[in-house]
């Protein structure tokens, strides 16, 4: 069985979705890798890094997926009608594994149907014990809300922590984080380890125990509406207009006070929620600085612009392109040992073929195009008796 590393060829995008470290286990398991050449230098991880783990590398995409079963890559292939037409390079029956935001891009779930491609959307993965070493989303989300505060800091034209000098007391920096997943977790705790006072906000009640477990100050409107917040699998429950109200009152009450905003709040297959309104950023005290980690999902405020940094009234606004990329060497890493625990289970003693076991929730949960039809009812589409072409006008921005 051979394995196809790819390189990624999206804007922004500087991660790679095998290492050395992984490359070396599935030689071990009996697995031929090849790595396309080049596919680790943005990652700091040479073509002779890889050769030393056990792999070979091939000249471009086409080479690397000639003879492969499989083919891993951080984000899904460009398809025709975008800047490059990578899925072209694919042949019927290969196996794709990566992120593929399906639930939002049903042309490219369409297209990768009609290719013939086994393709598994990594962002899928059902929320289980059992899944939690293979969550792309949990491990690539930690080092946003990390990255999230040093970008903060790098904009922000003040200390964080309180500083007691000859000349003077230094105040310590006030950070609010909204959305307590686990990008917000990491943001909270890397705030309070630079000092910060720090306060997050969220709408399951569930979250007030980890916010003040990281010391920091849990911010909601505390009622029996919000008691009753989270449904048994432990989401958010639509709130009443009223209950709304009270707490876009509170938020709007407490953005007044802060240095630095983190938005963490993201809808899989939907447009991110606005948070914070221009409203909201005309009130804050100038120097005040926002990340908004959800802007290339629209944005939990609408004045957040993707890949760029901007200042309107008086509040640098920062909406950087694929946070986690910004620390492609670690990002690459944890990816990378996501996609391994997740092969592995359908790797056999003599691997020849992948055991795609439907039994199985995760592969179940995942498995997104089969023998040209979608077959996850959770996209677009999803278990229609066959593909049909789609049209694409698309450019990658």
């Amino acid at each position: 069985m051979k394995f196809a590393i790819l390189k990624e060829r999206r804007l922004n995008e500087t991660r790679v979705a095998g290492s050395p470290e992984t490359v070396k286990k599935l030689v071990a398991l009996g697995v031929d890798v090849v790595v396309e050449k080049g596919a680790g230098t943005s990652a700091s991880v040479s073509d002779a890094d890889f050769r030393e783990a056990g792999a070979t590398v091939a000249s471009d995409a086409k080479a690397a997926l000639d003879g492969a079963d499989v083919a891993l890559k951080v984000q899904r292939p460009m398809i025709e009608g975008e800047k490059s037409d990578e899925l072209g390079n694919f042949s019927p029956g290969q196996i794709l594994v990566c992120q593929m935001a399906a639930q939002s891009e049903p042309e490219f779930v369409s297209a990768l149907a009609v290719s013939g491609v086994t393709g598994f959307a990594l962002e899928l993965m059902p929320r289980i014990t059992r899944a939690q070493s293979m969550d792309i989303l949990s491990s690539q989300s930690n080092l946003a809300g990390y990255k999230a505060v040093l970008d903060a800091a790098a904009e922000f034209g003040r200390a964080f922590p309180m500083m007691m000098t000859a000349a003077g007391t230094v105040p310590p920096a006030r950070v609010l984080v909204m959305g307590v997943g686990v990008a917000g977790l990491q943001a909270i705790a890397t705030a309070k380890r630079l000092g910060a006072v720090v306060s997050a906000t969220d709408v399951r009640p569930a979250t007030k125990e980890q916010v003040e477990s990281l010391g920091g100050k849990f911010v909601a409107v505390e009622d029996e509406e919000f008691a009753q917040a989270q449904t048994a699998g432990g989401y958010a429950k639509e709130m009443s207009d009223a209950y709304k109200e009270k707490q876009a009152a509170l938020i709007a009450e407490t953005i007044t006070k802060q240095d630095i905003v983190i938005c963490t709040a993201l809808i899989p297959g939907r447009p991110a929620p606005v948070l914070i309104s221009e409203e909201m950023v005309a009130t804050m005290k100038p120097g005040s600085v926002i990340v908004d980690l959800a802007v290339e999902a629209g944005g939990n405020c609408p004045l957040s612009k993707v890949g760029r940094v901007v200042a309107k009234h008086g509040v640098r606004i920062v909406g950087h392109a694929n946070v986690p990329g910004r620390l492609a060497d670690d990002a690459s890493r944890l990816f990378a040992r996501n996609v391994f625990n997740f092969l592995t289970p359908m790797i056999g003693d003599d691997p020849v073929a992948l055991t795609i076991d439907m039994e199985d929730e995760i592969i179940a949960g995942t498995l997104v195009t089969r023998d040209g039809k979608t077959v996850n009812e959770n996209v677009p589409g999803g278990a229609s008796e066959a593909a049909q072409p789609v049209a694409v006008d698309q450019e990658e921005a």
